[in-house]
């Protein structure tokens, strides 16, 4: 769903996204729906909303029912039924519809106006009758107390066709050579059509004759040597008037007075293709020409909003009492808008104010999101004035539209240092905020009552760090206490004799409240010394309980150090005797081949190592022989020695030789 927001008057399109061929399976369309996210989010309000080519002319029933839509290729006419929401019917023509008209009260009797000159009248079944008219037709409508088809062309006359009698009328004789609109009124009758000279002529058919003009043209500012003509005509009620130029401007009239009471431009020059007054806001008036469509205040002018598509519009259908609008165009699909602030949704479609209010929560992009508007200096200041009259800007108001990726690519060779100027900026933000917190602030005291105002700001800041909470600073910021210190009528006298009488029992007030203060800052000070004195215990019970631990890692320590001197004088005194000569021979041949076997590789290394652990083995042997005959004989050398190394008897001994 796409939204637009102009004039802070928010827009839906309904029709936006995607249309799927009619050829399609419903199974094909249901996979594409699975695959396709824009498909997925796409609303059809109503199945089929569309035509092969273009639409032409759109119309609702009386009941509010069923909508009529006529297009091309082939030419054809398309009822929807909007409780159901789908089609209802189709019919096909030989020849484009220019005009139709619903005459009953549903779908069973409509005339349509052909361009070669033919009129079909068709009922419930199909095509009923059809009748050629003398003359090329623009418009047509119906009288329903006469059963007379009044129809306006490419002629001086206007024809009248009965249709109880089935046959044609007298026609009118008139001064214009042709007409493009015409209207019945259907609180008077009063018969309007609008001539191509640019005048409106009115007629009551009761007398057949004349009964007024209004020359419009008059009050239309043409620069051309063209005389604007009238292009459409439409009655809000019994006296106002709407009649549309092809020049694009819109008259008001009362059809009381010669002069019209406003005139709206559309800016644009286009012929204005049709006007309707809303009737839920009467104020509003809604029209369209070839390229826009807008809501404005009949009486001011003001723009409510407006609506640009951005192909040839044709016509339009507001659904009574609603804010949904349906436009025909140059396009396959029919455009549905929907715009809250005109009204609410139809009854058949409610379901509209839900999704509309849960899109107004979430925060969407609107369509100028991608899009940045320039003025023709700033195209000048970035070099691209050479693209004005291209595809690449849009024109629009006193700018232009371009696309945000070629401005950001254009800004970026225009400005080669922006980056670095924007980061200066927001360091300097950065400091000058970082500034503003480290000053202290001035208190800005009132004129009226400053002495008081201080005492307050004084009390409050003494108070500030007080367990008890004071409502000192909300005298100052209590907007029921603002006049006693902005009305000069309430400034404090204190030559008065009120105040005189009143200031005793105020110093005596404020004595008892410093007295109570002061008591309350002494007990705060004695709690705060019990919480010290308490904290101080905590900390020496946790000092003893560390010494404690630490007396006893010390003669762990120590038990330690006496077991490993036990152990150095066990391996001084361990020395091994060699009273035989050949096993000084053995060692030294032992530490030749560890020497050899560095050089070796790793195969010949092992099969030498298999060799000598005989050797080696029988050494091992006589030196543990020898080591402990050396320990029966040096027995007395270290007191309490008598167990093997790091025995724990040992180290008992020697504790208690030291004690």
């Amino acid at each position: 769903m796409q939204v637009t927001n102009v004039n802070d008057v928010r827009v839906y399109n309904l029709s936006s996204g995607k249309s799927l061929p009619e050829w399609l399976t419903d199974y094909k369309r249901r996979k594409l729906k699975k695959k396709d996210s824009d498909l997925q989010q796409r609303i059809e309000l109503i199945q089929g909303f569309e035509m092969p080519q273009l639409s032409n002319n759109i119309a609702l029933t009386r009941d509010g029912q069923y909508i009529f839509v006529t297009g091309l290729y082939k030419p054809r006419v398309r009822c929807y039924d909007v409780n159901e929401l789908s089609l209802k019917f189709e019919r096909c023509f030989d020849n484009e519809c220019i005009k139709m008209k619903i005459l009953s009260d549903d779908y069973s009797k409509v005339v349509f106006m052909h361009t070669n000159r033919y009129i079909e009248f068709h009922a419930q079944s199909g095509n009923y009758y059809t009748t050629r008219i003398p003359k090329t037709g623009r418009d047509f409508d119906y009288c329903y107390s006469s059963c007379d088809l009044y129809v306006v062309g490419a002629s001086n006359e206007i024809f009248r066709f009965n249709l109880e009698q089935g046959q044609f009328l007298q026609p009118l004789q008139t001064s214009s050579n042709g007409f493009n609109a015409c209207q019945f009124n259907t609180d008077h009758e009063l018969f309007v059509c609008g001539s191509i000279e640019g005048h409106v002529e009115c007629y009551d058919p009761r007398a057949r004759t004349s009964a007024g003009m209004l020359d419009c043209a008059l009050y239309i500012d043409n620069d051309t040597n063209q005389i604007p003509g009238v292009s459409c005509v439409k009655f809000k009620d019994g006296l106002n008037l709407g009649v549309g130029m092809t020049t694009g401007q819109i008259l008001m009239f009362d059809i009381r007075a010669q002069k019209p009471y406003f005139i709206k431009d559309h800016n644009y020059g286009f012929p204005i293709k049709q006007i309707d007054f809303h009737t839920q806001n009467e104020d509003y008036c809604i029209s369209i020409d070839k390229k826009i469509c807008k809501i404005w205040n009949r009486h001011n002018g003001k723009n409510m909003t407006s609506i640009e598509p951005g192909y040839p519009l044709n016509d339009f259908c507001n659904i009574p009492g609603s804010g949904l609008l349906c436009i025909t165009n140059d396009a396959p699909k029919v455009s549905v808008y929907y715009i809250p602030s005109l009204g609410n949704a139809p009854k058949w479609c409610a379901f509209l104010d839900n999704i509309t209010e849960e899109l107004e929560e979430k925060p969407t992009d609107t369509v100028y999101d991608d899009y940045k508007f320039l003025t023709r200096k700033e195209l000048e200041t970035l070099g691209l004035s050479h693209l004005i009259g291209s595809d690449l800007l849009r024109a629009y108001m006193h700018g232009f539209f371009m696309d945000i990726r070629l401005y950001n690519q254009a800004k970026t060779v225009a400005e080669p240092f922006a980056f670095n100027e924007y980061r200066k900026k927001k360091l300097r933000e950065k400091l000058d905020l970082k500034r503003e917190k480290s000053r202290v602030p001035i208190p800005i005291l009132p004129k009226v009552n400053k002495d008081l105002a201080e005492k307050l700001l004084i009390e409050d800041r003494s108070s500030a760090g007080k367990k008890k909470k004071t409502t000192v600073s909300s005298v100052l910021k209590d907007s029921r206490f603002q006049t006693m210190f902005s009305n000069p009528d309430y400034q404090i006298d204190v030559d008065s004799e009120h105040f005189k009488l009143v200031a005793p029992l105020m110093a005596r007030l404020d004595k008892q409240r410093r007295i109570d203060d002061d008591n309350e800052m002494k007990s705060n000070n004695i709690e705060q010394e019990q919480d010290d004195d308490m904290l101080e215990n905590d900390l020496n019970d946790e000092s003893d309980l560390n010494t404690t631990d630490d007396e006893e890692d010390f003669t762990e320590d120590e038990d330690n150090d006496v077991s490993l001197a036990e152990e150095t004088e066990e391996n001084l005194s361990s020395l091994i005797p060699i009273d035989n000569p050949d096993d000084v021979k053995n060692i030294k041949h032992v530490q030749q081949e560890q020497q050899m076997l560095k050089t070796l590789p790793l195969s010949q290394r092992t099969k030498s190592s298999l060799h000598s652990e005989h050797n080696t083995n029988k050494i091992k042997v006589k030196t543990k022989d020898v080591q402990e005959q050396n320990e029966r004989k040096n027995v007395r050398r270290a007191p309490g020695g008598r167990g093997k190394r790091g025995s724990g008897r040992g180290r008992g001994a020697f504790r208690r030789y030291k004690t």
